[in-house]
């Protein structure tokens, strides 16, 4: 008995050491108040999808203002222009969402009715619903973001009379939000911070300097 215990524990501590040197981190699971396993991956990647379509919301409508505003002076030309970017916007982002994760659905369920077909025991748990993807929250969520992001260069566009000033407050107002943006998302990544950030910012100003340039040559040439 001695022995069978002694081999035990080597046996465990070669598995230690084994998992050790091939740096094996195994996914983080709580516990919930019921008791139940829950995964909290899951939970960033909907905040991560979240960080993503208030980012597309941003930059849309920061470009379409930008745009706008390069061939128009009216405030009123500029807010229309945003606004309806950010209704025609959040609708495509919740349909698009929408469609993408019933497919998946779909996908998820005939997998889980083959393998119960295949399954020769039949005595398997059921899997339960919520971890299934839900396409009616996936599409509010992403509507959501979308918007939020499309509301801040709509505020920052305005209440600014000046034109030259109503633009240089969009550009900074939404650099500072597309910094946060990138940020946030880094954290959720665990991606170094720094070119996380500069990467969403950059791609915001070539975003907004393109349909500024663009729309002010197309303005300029009477196309």
């Amino acid at each position: 008995m001695a022995s069978l215990e002694r081999g035990d524990q080597l046996s465990h501590k070669n598995i230690e050491i084994s998992n050790r040197e091939n740096h094996f981190v195994p996914i983080e699971q709580h516990q919930d108040p019921k008791g139940e396993d829950f995964n909290y991956a899951k939970r960033g990647q909907w905040l991560r999808a979240a960080i993503l379509g208030a980012n597309d919301g941003l930059v849309s409508v920061a470009s379409l203002i930008m745009g706008v505003g390069a061939v128009k002076r009216d405030v009123m030309a500029m807010i229309l222009a945003g606004f309806a970017g950010l209704v025609a916007g959040a609708c495509s982002m919740a349909i698009g969402e929408f469609v993408s994760v019933y497919t998946q659905l779909d996908i998820e369920v005939a997998q889980m009715k083959r393998e119960k077909r295949t399954n020769s025991a039949g005595n398997e748990e059921k899997p339960e619903d919520d971890q299934l993807p839900n396409p009616f929250l996936a599409a509010i969520a992403s509507a959501l973001a979308f918007a939020v992001g499309a509301v801040v260069p709509l505020l920052a566009a305005a209440f600014i009379k000046e034109h030259k000033v109503r633009l240089g407050v969009v550009l900074a107002v939404s650099s500072l939000a597309l910094l946060v943006f990138g940020g946030v998302g880094a954290a959720l990544g665990r991606t170094p911070m720094a070119r996380s950030c500069a990467r969403v910012l950059v791609g915001g100003w070539m975003a907004m300097g393109i349909t500024f340039g663009l729309t002010k040559l197309i303005g300029s040439t009477g196309l």
